[in-house]
């Protein structure tokens, strides 16, 4: 099962500007301390013609929509065609790519959003990496602590049984593959990762991995997709 949950698995690294954030790594995980350092590097070499720096290691592509109600906070880079909605709070260490939307009262903290992701409506994203086309429905959240406050591990089923890879961070939220639908209202515990084109039904509470392909109902009950 690890092989399932790797980036080459889980994204298309064509659809988002921070591609070479992954390099050397192995699990999406891995790369959330570098986001910082990653988007000044970057961002000190966007050419001026496509983005213009707004404050202190913001910068934003001219083609983005950003609502003058938005709170935007760097290190931030927002690529072309993206739209930052009406209250959106971005506190910074963000990557929001081509096309995509951050909505209402939505929160984005320490995240790579891929090229045309989805976040609309009163979301919470903390340290996590959403692929491609994935969408959280409206008050879907990533929880990105323990409530004991140890170290997150991924947990999941191998070949041989249960498997735990300890990611040594204190914070990390989910990982969504590319095209991956989250319904509304749900709670994705730390260290969830979820496979490409899976789906999430509305409500949920879920913990661990989730293959791709599959319609998540309840932790009991997962369906391949047909």
């Amino acid at each position: 099962m690890n092989n399932t949950i790797t980036i080459s698995k889980l994204y298309n690294l064509g659809e988002t500007i921070a591609a070479d954030l992954f390099d050397g790594a192995t699990y999406p995980w891995e790369v959330l301390p570098k986001i910082h350092d990653f988007i000044i590097r970057l961002g000190n070499t966007l050419p001026e013609d496509i983005f213009e720096k707004r404050g202190e290691d913001i910068w934003v592509a001219k083609s983005a929509k950003v609502a003058p109600t938005a709170c935007l906070n760097g290190p931030l880079i927002i690529d072309e065609e993206a739209e930052i909605r009406h209250c959106a709070f971005v506190r910074g260490n963000a990557i929001v790519g081509k096309g995509a939307v951050v909505g209402n009262s939505t929160e984005l903290k320490n995240v790579v959003l891929f090229n045309k992701v989805q976040v609309p409506h009163y979301n919470y994203v903390g340290d996590s990496i959403l692929g491609f086309k994935s969408h959280m429905g409206a008050g879907s959240i990533t929880s990105n602590v323990k409530s004991d406050k140890t170290l997150v591990v991924v947990k999941g089923k191998g070949i041989s049984g249960e498997i735990a890879i300890e990611t040594g961070l204190k914070k990390m939220g989910a990982m969504l593959g590319d095209n991956v639908e989250v319904g509304c209202n749900s709670v994705l515990n730390p260290g969830t990762v979820v496979g490409r084109n899976s789906n999430i039904y509305p409500t949920s509470m879920v913990r661990g991995v989730v293959p791709a392909d599959s319609i998540y109902k309840t932790k009991t009950e997962i369906a391949e997709k047909h």
